[in-house]
Order: structure tokens, then C-alpha cells, then sequence
């Protein structure tokens, strides 16, 4: 089961899942993007759920409606620049329930509901604003990213004993709709590229690699960790 699943690396990990042999769950609140995300599968016995991760009941209708899985990633996120001076309760509160509390209490619900198979894989989507590094204008969606690290160790522990592996990713920026925003512009994004030692964004592909292999049988002595996928930003 893959959330995000309707654009950018949800998107990509499964449409790559798929081609590896995978049965899908795609859940978004995009039901058009669904589709289109749906239609570019590889095989059969797909199927996507609509559903707003923030709400418990569609939580708990998303779990009513799957049967035992074997990996969950977590891509569903949202992005915002707003100078910590201006972080109001309700700007925090907004982007942490869709970062982490959404992911947090799917994953947790389905533990509690005997629905991630033994041996299963988990993969949170972090960044490395809030794991690694901060950046003006991101203490919010830092704290939402730095927040999900802290629970993946944990998760991880708890659930080791089962054999299942959470794990989470953090990215540098990646071209995916995440990064275009009304206050950001093009000539922004093309001078924030520059700091980047390879002088470019990574692309979705590029951090779906890296999920697969956290999914797959050759990662199982991993759990707990955090994948830093940067280009080199962190070290430069």
C-alpha cells in the first residue's frame, strides 16, 4: 500500500513496485490523479482508495476495506515556507496532522487491526530538513519530518520481535509538485539548485530506488534507520 500514491514518488514507487510483481493499494485524496496513477500499473489486481489521512473514520474505512499487507509506504505529505516568526497553532497543527500524525496513526491502526504481515516492510517518508539539516522558512515542516524519525526508531523496536521494518527515507529536494509553490518562484528554485553539488534536484525515480530496496528481501537486517538521499547537500 503506497499513500501519495496519486503524484510524484508515491506515484513512482508504485508504478516500479508493480513491475517487480506487486499487488497495489493506492490511496490519495486525489481521486483523478488515482486513476491516472492506476492506469500506468504494470499487471492486474490493483485497486486505489480515496481517503483524507487525517480523518480517524477514513482511517478506519481504508482498514475495513484492505486485507494483510506486506509493505506501507508513507508518501502522503504537504510542504510549507512560512518564517517561524509567523508559524501560527493552526498553520502548525495543519501540517503536522497530514506529516505525521496521519502516517503515524494509519500504520498504527493497522498494527492494532492484524494487518501488516510478519516480515512486512514499512517506509516513512522524512526530509532531511528536521533529520539532518533546517532551512529558513521551514521550521514547521521540519518539525513534522523530524517528528516521524523519532517515531520510526520506536516503531521499529516494537515491532522488530514480528520481524517487520520500519524505516524512513529523507530527501533533499526532489522535482515533484511538492516543490512548486505560489511563494517560491521559478528563478528561487533554479538559485536554490545551484547550492546543490550536482547543480539539480533529485528526480522521483532517484528516491523510489531507494524505497524498493527498503521493501525488498535484500534490506531485512534493516530497521530503525534514516536513508539520506541528497546529492551530496548535507557534506558540501
Amino acid at each position: 500500500m503506497v499513500t501519495g500514491a496519486a503524484s510524484g514518488i508515491g506515484r513512482c514507487v508504485a508504478v516500479e513496485a508493480s513491475k517487480l510483481g506487486a499487488n497495489m493499494i493506492l490511496v490519495d485524496l486525489n481521486e483523478a490523479g488515482l486513476q491516472e496513477s492506476l492506469a500506468m500499473l504494470a499487471g492486474v489486481n490493483h485497486s486505489t482508495i480515496k481517503c483524507d489521512l487525517t480523518s480517524a473514520d477514513e482511517r478506519n474505512d481504508l482498514i475495513s476495506q484492505v486485507g494483510k499487507l506486506d509493505g506501507v509506504v508513507n508518501c502522503a505529505g504537504v510542504g510549507m515556507t512560512l518564517p517561524f516568526k509567523f508559524c501560527t497553532e493552526k498553520e502548525l497543527g495543519r501540517i503536522m496532522n497530514i506529516n505525521f500524525f496521519g502516517p503515524v496513526y494509519l500504520v498504527q491502526s493497522l498494527a492494532k487491526s492484524n494487518k501488516i504481515n510478519k516480515k512486512a516492510s514499512i517506509v516513512y517518508m522524512a526530509s532531511i530538513d528536521g533529520t539532518v539539516t533546517g532551512h529558513i522558512g521551514n521550521s514547521c515542516y521540519a518539525a513534522s519530518k523530524g517528528a516521524i524519525m523519532g517515531s520510526v526508531r520506536t516503531q521499529a523496536l516494537e515491532l522488530a520481535s514480528r520481524g517487520v521494518r520500519v524505516n524512513c527515507v529523507s530527501p533533499a529536494r526532489v522535482n515533484t509538485p511538492l516543490i512548486k509553490r505560489d511563494n517560491i518562484s521559478e528563478e528561487q528554485v533554479e538559485a536554490n539548485k545551484q547550492e546543490y553539488p550536482m547543480k539539480r534536484y533529485a528526480e522521483p525515480i532517484e528516491i523510489a530506488g531507494y524505497i524498493l530496496y527498503l521493501l525488498s528481501d535484500v534490506s531485512t537486517y534493516t530497521s530503525g534507520s534514516n536513508l539520506v538521499i541528497d546529492g551530496c547537500f548535507t557534506i558540501a
